[in-house]
Parts: C-alpha cells; sequence; structure tokens
C-alpha cells in the first residue's frame, strides 16, 4: 500500500526547503505558509495527488468570494500570491517524485500593471530640505532622504543598515537584500557627505547608521532598541512631503522609484536597473517603461523624424 502525503504533512519542510534550499526570506516562508494554511482547510487537508483542476477551479473562486473579519475582499495582487505560493508547493513535491499536478494547470489572474509614483526634481528638492539641520535629529532626517534617491534601498533595507557598513570614501557597499541576495549599493558623492556630517555629531557608540531619539534612557546604550525601525521612516518622509507640500502619496518607495525613474531618463539601460535594484526578474523593472516610452517617443521624434523628413 502506497504512503499518502496529505498537504499539512509536507507543508513544513517545504518552508523550510523555500528558506533555507530557494534562499528566500523568512518573510516569505512564513506568507507562503499562511496562504497554503489556507488551502489545508479549504481543501479538509487532502493528499497532494488530489489537487486537480476542480480544486484549484474551487479555490481560485473561493478566494475571489474572500472577505476578512472587516468585509474586506482579498486585492488581485494577494490572490496571485496564494496561486504563486501553490505552483511553488507543486514543484517541490515533484521534486520529491511525488505525482501532482503540474504547475502549469495553475493559471495567474491577471493583474493590473502597477501604477509608479515618483518625484519631479522640484519636489525632491523641497522635500530633501524639510528636516531642521540645526538639530541631531534633523540631520539624520536629511541623511535618511540623502540616501534613499541616491542608492534606490528598500526601507528595509536602510533600517537594518550599520555604521560599518557603509564606506563613505569610495561610496559604496554591499546590501542583502530580498532572498538574502547581496548587491552593490553606489551613493552620491552630496549623500555621503550628508551621512557624514550626521555621523560626525553622534556621542553615542552604538552600532545602527541611524537611531530614533526617544525612548528610556535605561535602553539608550542597547543598539537593537534604538535602531530606526522602517515605520518610523516611512513616518519621517510622510511628514516631510507634507511640509513641502507635495500632495503626491509620498513613502521612501516613491523615492525608489524617483532612483529607477532618474536613471533611465538619463539613459540607463533596465537591465542595469535591474541590477542596482535588486529585481530577481526584469519582469519587475519592467513597470518603470510606461514612464520611459514617453520620454523614447520624444527623443525618437526629435533625432529620427525629424531628420528623416529633412532627407526626403
Amino acid at each position: 500500500m502506497s504512503e499518502k502525503h496529505f498537504i499539512s504533512d509536507l507543508l513544513i519542510d517545504f518552508v523550510e526547503y523555500i528558506e533555507i534550499e530557494r534562499g528566500r526570506s523568512q518573510k516569505t516562508a512564513q506568507n507562503y505558509h499562511h496562504y497554503l494554511q489556507r488551502l489545508v482547510e479549504f481543501s479538509d487537508d487532502i493528499e497532494v495527488e488530489k489537487i486537480d483542476d476542480d480544486l484549484v477551479r474551487k479555490w481560485r473562486l473561493w478566494l475571489a468570494r474572500f472577505e476578512d473579519d472587516y468585509g474586506q475582499p482579498l486585492s488581485k495582487s494577494t490572490q496571485s500570491y496564494h496561486l504563486i505560493a501553490l505552483r511553488s508547493f507543486l514543484k517541490y513535491c515533484a521534486k520529491r517524485n511525488l505525482k501532482v499536478l503540474g504547475i502549469d494547470r495553475v493559471e495567474l489572474p491577471k493583474t493590473q500593471r502597477k501604477q509608479i509614483t515618483s518625484l519631479t526634481p522640484e519636489e525632491l528638492q523641497k522635500l530633501i530640505e524639510q528636516p531642521d539641520i540645526s538639530k541631531e535629529q534633523g540631520l539624520r532626517d536629511r541623511a535618511i532622504l540623502e540616501l534613499l534617491f541616491s542608492s534606490g534601498l528598500r526601507v528595509s533595507e536602510l533600517a537594518n543598515l550599520n555604521k560599518e557598513h557603509l564606506n563613505l570614501k569610495t561610496r559604496e557597499f554591499m546590501v542583502r537584500g530580498k532572498g538574502q541576495k547581496d548587491r552593490p549599493i553606489f551613493i552620491s558623492e552630496r549623500a555621503a557627505d550628508w551621512i557624514k556630517q550626521y555621523l560626525d555629531i553622534r556621542k553615542d557608540n552604538l552600532n545602527p547608521l541611524f537611531i530614533r531619539y526617544s525612548g528610556s534612557k535605561e535602553t539608550v546604550n542597547n543598539g537593537e532598541f534604538q535602531r530606526l525601525n522602517p515605520r518610523s521612516i516611512q513616518r519621517l518622509v510622510k511628514n516631510c512631503a507634507l511640509k513641502a507640500g507635495i500632495t503626491k502619496k509620498v513613502s521612501p518607495h516613491t523615492l525608489r522609484h524617483s532612483f529607477a525613474t532618474d536613471l533611465l531618463m538619463n539613459g540607463a539601460d533596465l537591465r542595469s536597473v535591474q541590477e542596482l535594484l535588486g529585481h530577481s526578474n526584469i519582469s519587475t523593472t519592467q513597470i518603470y517603461t510606461h514612464v520611459t516610452n514617453p520620454h523614447l517617443k520624444k527623443v525618437h521624434q526629435k533625432f529620427h523624424d525629424s531628420n528623416h523628413d529633412e532627407e526626403t
């Protein structure tokens, strides 16, 4: 009698596999576990060999109709993540020589292309000038804004930086991003100068590059406690944007978008931008093409169409 393999039996091994062998982040592994646990509950934990087209179809319908405790439905992208997790799980099962549904049978729903927001040079200048640089906290905030735009770092990557990570002379360093992948980061001379100004007035011996200026005195020497967290950085950027009178919704990711858009508008190729942003797939970087395409059209009209008309 052949051994039965239920979804729940393989779930923990699968989560450990994607984190350890596939190099996915702990957060991604947790999310996959959460999504597939919903499949366990939906299917009453059937054998993996019995996952078929009909079950997938019914689960997709269930996801589309799902509402949380507040009556909120799942977004199209979140529904996709559930199905991406299932495809990854089926692929893992196939590697274990289990007869399971082919991943090509699990189609992902069509999602609208993300609309990105970036800042104009004028808006960017107004934003970074908001912190009060006469104070240590204001110098910190200015250094954060300069570094976000100069580097294209994710907010979590920036929050995790320690002082020894940076080389302000060469203005380059390595950062570990999504999927535990390392990539080089390059920063401008201006950003390096603001970081140096901030570090020069720091009187502490704490390790984090950016620290918070609130909390009990008993914990002031606890470096990790004093580290500025991503949520605080998001509030900082949002508040500076409001003070600057910027009506767009501005977040640290807006500065990352502005970094990428600036590179592309000044002639950088998509592959290079992909590497600088740490995107594992070029399709992720292609969200910027709708921003650069109008610019390219103008270049084409100016340097190609007009010349052609003159020659004819």
